[in-house]
C-alpha cells in the first residue's frame, strides 16, 4: 500500500532517526496545522491515510476520527482494542517569535536526543502518542486484536471533541491510551477536570480627550507551563501580574483600560498578557513610578519560580474606547480573586495535587473581556465545590458578570489493581525494558475517565513517553524514549489474545 499521501513537504528533519515507522508519521503531523479547534485538515489527512490502506474510517462534525483495523497475526479473533490519543496541540510561541499556527507547519529541530521545535511548542502532546497508533494502522505484521483507533479533536480545550464523540459505534471495553509523558510508568488512573468561562461585560466608553498618553502595560519573560503537571512550581500567572498592575497604577488615579488580552490556552500557565493604559498626561510619571516598584517586588517574589518576570510600560497608539472604570475594576478583582494553583494537596496519595485551577486565558469579545480556567481534580466533588466557589464571587462582582461551564465535565478515572491490561502491560514492559515498571496514579487529566463512563471501558492504561516542557516552547520529545517504548507497544498489543 503506498505511503503517498496528501500532507505538506517535509524537511526530512528526523529521517535518520529511529524508529521511522513511528517518527515518519510524528513529522507528517508536524506539517499539518492542528491548534486546538483547527484539526479539519488533520482528521481528513487520518481518514486518507487509512482509507488508502483499506481501512474503514470516519470523521465526525469537530474533526474526532474513528479508524477500524481487523486482527491479525492469529488475533483476528480476540476482544476489541480501543487506542486512543488526541489530534490537536497547544499553540505557544517564544517571545519575539513571528509564527502563524494556524497556516504554518512546525519547523522541527534535532537536539543530541531531543526533538523540538524553532521557537514554538512542538506538538508531541500528542503528536507522538498518534504516531504510534498511526504506526499500528500501518503496519501488516505486528499481531494485535481489532482495534479501534479514537483520535479526538479539542482535548486541550475542555475536551470538547471526547464530550461529543459517540461512543456508541465502539465495541471494544478495553483500551490503551498513549497521552502520558514518560516511559517510566504506566498510568493507571488520573483525575478530572472541568473548564469554565466567565464574561465581564465592558460597558465600552470612549476615551476622553484628556487622557492623551497611551502606555501599553506588557508582562513578560514568564515560564508558564502545563497546568496539571507544572502547577505545584508556583510560577507566576501573568494575567494575575496584570491585574495586579492595572489595580496598582489606577489606584487613586483615573486610568482607562483598553485591549487587554493574555495567556495561550485554559491548559497553559499563562506567560504573557498586556493591556492598553489611556492616562492624563501629568500622570505618567507616577505611573512608570508604581510599575517599577511592583517589578522589584516580582523579582523577589519569583526570584526561584520565575526569576526571568518582566512588567513592562511601551509607548503605543492612543485608543479610542475603554471599559469603563467600574467595568476595568470587575475585571481586576475577579482575576485576582479567582484561586491559581494548588488548592488542596492528595492526602491519599503524597506528593500529588489533588485539586487546582489554573486561570489560563483572558480574550476581548464584542460586549466585554472573557476569562477561561480549568479546575482539576481527583474527586468529582472537590471540583464542582471549587466550581460554586467561583460562581460565588461571579455573582458577588454583579455588573452582569456571568459563569459557565465549557467543554466536557470530565471524571477522574480510578485506580484498578486488578487490571488486566495493566498486568499484561507490566510483563511486556519486564520483558522488552529490562525493569520494573512505576505504576502512576496522576494528578492529571485525561480523556480516560470519559470512556469508563460512557462506553463503557472496564480496562485502561496509558503508555507514554519521556517529554518535557509540554504547553510550551520548550517543550520537547526524547526521540530515544521513542525507540524504546515503540518495542513495548508491539509487545503489549500481541499479547492481548
Amino acid at each position: 500500500m503506498s505511503d503517498t499521501l496528501s500532507v505538506p513537504p517535509t524537511t526530512g528533519v528526523l529521517d535518520d532517526l529511529e524508529p521511522r515507522e513511528v517518527l515518519r508519521w510524528f513529522e507528517s503531523l508536524a506539517g499539518i496545522p492542528r491548534g486546538s479547534g483547527n484539526e479539519s485538515a488533520v482528521a481528513d489527512w487520518v481518514v486518507d491515510f487509512a482509507r488508502s490502506r483499506g481501512l474503514d474510517a470516519v470523521k465526525d462534525g469537530v474533526s474526532c476520527v474513528l479508524v477500524r483495523k481487523p486482527g491479525q497475526g492469529g488475533l483476528e479473533d480476540a476482544a476489541p482494542l480501543i487506542l486512543h490519543g488526541h489530534l490537536d496541540m497547544v499553540c505557544e510561541k517564544a517571545e519575539g517569535v513571528e509564527f502563524d499556527f494556524v497556516t504554518e507547519p512546525i519547523r522541527l529541530l534535532v537536539d543530541g536526543d531531543f526533538i523540538t521545535a524553532d521557537g514554538t511548542s512542538l506538538g508531541a502532546d500528542n503528536g507522538i502518542g498518534v504516531s504510534y497508533i498511526l504506526a499500528l494502522l500501518a503496519d501488516e505484521d505486528i499481531p494485535h486484536p481489532p482495534l479501534e483507533a479514537v483520535l479526538t479533536a479539542m482535548e486541550e480545550k475542555g475536551k470538547v471533541g471526547a464530550g461529543q464523540f459517540d461512543t456508541s459505534q465502539l465495541l471494544g471495553r478495553r483500551m490503551i491510551d498513549f497521552n502520558w509523558i514518560t516511559d517510566k510508568e504506566i498510568l493507571a488512573g488520573c483525575s478530572g477536570d472541568v473548564t469554565f468561562t466567565v464574561d465581564l461585560p465592558g460597558e465600552f466608553q470612549a476615551v476622553p480627550a484628556s487622557h492623551s498618553r497611551a502606555l501599553r502595560l506588557q508582562v513578560r519573560g514568564l515560564r508558564g507551563g502545563h497546568c496539571e503537571f507544572d502547577i505545584q512550581l508556583e510560577r507566576a500567572n501573568a494575567l494575575q501580574i496584570l491585574a495586579r498592575a492595572v489595580q496598582a497604577v489606577a489606584d487613586g488615579r483615573d486610568v482607562r483600560v483598553s485591549d487587554v488580552v493574555g495567556g495561550a490556552q485554559n491548559n497553559a500557565i499563562p506567560a504573557d498578557a498586556e493591556a492598553v493604559l489611556s492616562l492624563l498626561p501629568g500622570d505618567e510619571e507616577a505611573v512608570r513610578a508604581v510599575v517599577a516598584d511592583l517589578q522589584r517586588d516580582l523579582a523577589v517574589e519569583y526570584d526561584l519560580a520565575d526569576p526571568d518576570v518582566r512588567v513592562e510600560l511601551v509607548e503605543t497608539a492612543a485608543v479610542e474606547r475603554s471599559l469603563s472604570p467600574d467595568a476595568a475594576r470587575r475585571f481586576t478583582a475577579v482575576t485576582l480573586l479567582i484561586p491559581h494553583g494548588v488548592v488542596r494537596w492528595n492526602l491519599h496519595v503524597p506528593d500529588r495535587v489533588e485539586t487546582s485551577n489554573n486561570l489560563g486565558t483572558v480574550r476581548p469579545t464584542d460586549d466585554g473581556l472573557r476569562l477561561m480556567s480549568t479546575i482539576t481534580s481527583a474527586l468529582t466533588s472537590r471540583k464542582h465545590e471549587l466550581f460554586d466557589r467561583v460562581k460565588a464571587l461571579v455573582d458577588l462582582a454583579g455588573g452582569g458578570a456571568r459563569i459557565e461551564m465549557y467543554g466536557l465535565d470530565a471524571p477522574e478515572f480510578p485506580y484498578r489493581p486488578d487490571s488486566e491490561l495493566l498486568a499484561v502491560a507490566s510483563a511486556a514492559y519486564r520483558d522488552v525494558l529490562g525493569a520494573e515498571p512505576s505504576v502512576e496514579v496522576s494528578q492529571c487529566s485525561l480523556e480516560l475517565g470519559m470512556f469508563s463512563r460512557r462506553v463503557p471501558v472496564a480496562d485502561i492504561i496509558s503508555i507514554g513517553t519521556e517529554l518535557h516542557a509540554l504547553h510550551s516552547p520548550a517543550e520537547k520529545v526524547n526521540h530515544r524514549s521513542v525507540a524504546r517504548v515503540w518495542p513495548l507497544v508491539k509487545s503489549v498489543v500481541s499479547r492481548l489474545g
